[in-house]
Order: structure tokens, then C-alpha cells, then sequence
């Protein structure tokens, strides 16, 4: 844990230092999100819609290569009500622009549940995200993403094993 923040760090650090041109910003949309149960689910899964805002820094390195470092709400979980979790979320997405107003991008995302306490889920969670983003102006742009839970969501005392499974629309403003 003490790498992935120091590496964190050390990623967020030296983006800074080089970067030609840094932008601030807000998001908010929409997820819809599952449980990823490894074997036969426990309950019946049915997925949960929730909500995504927060805030993010998109550091440009070169022309079509930034990195966007994010801070953000994610409801998350399955739909049934003591399988529902709520997520700060801090993705760090390498962004490629491929041609014009399209971007792609990946980066690793962790998160801590901020909502229950002792409920038999862990506090933090990983993943991977991979990113999706059209500029409709300089300031707008749409994006979609596709987060995949790679560590287990519950304590390692329970027998049951599954990921979050998240995809996230919205809306992005650059300030």
C-alpha cells in the first residue's frame, strides 16, 4: 500500500514538474455497477445505478499525452440494499489523444468505502480503468469508462470472493 501511494506520488510529482499546460476541473454522471461474483452469487445480482462527481487535474506532458489524476464519489456495489457501497475513488488515467476531440486512456484506481463500518467489506479496493473521452468544446467534454475490480470487495473471512464491476458516464468541465 505504501508503494502504490508513494509511486502515486511520485507519478503526480514529476507530471507537474514537466507539464506544458495544466487544467482544473469537475465531473459528474451517472454509474451502473455489479458484483463480480467468483462462482455462484450469493444473492440475486442485479445491477445498481448510482452517481459519479468529483474533481480532477488533467497535467499535460505533450501535446497529445496527459496524465488526469481524479478525486471522486462512485456509488458502487450490486443493487440489493446491504450489497450497495459508496467509494472515494482516485483514479490516475494516462490519457493519449488519438485524433482531434478523441482521447484514450488507462491507469490504476483505488478506492475507499466511506459509507458503512464493520459491514464485511473491505475499506480499499483496486482497479483498473479504462477511459473514453470526446471534447465537445475546450471545455466540455463527454467521457465513459470501465472500472475492473481486482481486489475481492469482501474481508477475507467471508467465503464468497467478487469485484466491483463499474461502468461510469458523464460530463466534464474544464475551469
Amino acid at each position: 500500500m505504501k508503494t502504490l501511494i508513494t509511486s502515486l506520488f511520485f507519478v503526480i510529482v514529476c507530471a507537474t514538474c514537466f507539464a506544458q499546460d495544466t487544467k482544473y476541473g469537475v465531473k459528474a454522471g451517472m454509474t451502473v455497477s455489479n458484483l463480480d461474483f467468483d462462482g455462484n452469487p450469493i444473492i440475486d445480482n442485479k445491477h445498481r445505478n448510482g452517481f459519479v462527481f468529483g474533481v480532477f487535474v488533467d497535467y499535460r506532458i505533450t501535446e497529445n499525452f496527459s496524465i488526469v489524476p481524479e478525486l471522486q464519489y462512485s456509488g458502487e456495489g450490486a443493487n440489493a440494499s446491504d450489497f450497495r457501497n459508496d467509494y472515494l475513488n482516485l483514479p490516475v488515467i494516462l490519457k493519449y489523444n488519438i485524433f482531434g476531440k478523441v482521447s484514450l486512456g488507462v491507469g490504476p484506481q483505488v478506492g475507499l468505502k466511506i459509507h458503512k463500518d464493520n459491514d464485511g467489506f473491505r475499506n480499499f479496493v483496486f482497479a483498473t480503468v479504462g477511459y473514453f473521452e470526446y471534447a465537445i468544446t475546450d471545455e466540455f467534454a463527454i467521457d465513459a469508462r470501465y472500472n475492473y475490480g481486482l481486489s475481492n470487495v469482501f474481508d477475507s473471512n467471508l467465503t464468497p470472493e467478487a469485484t466491483n464491476g463499474v461502468i461510469q458516464f458523464g460530463i466534464n468541465y474544464k475551469l
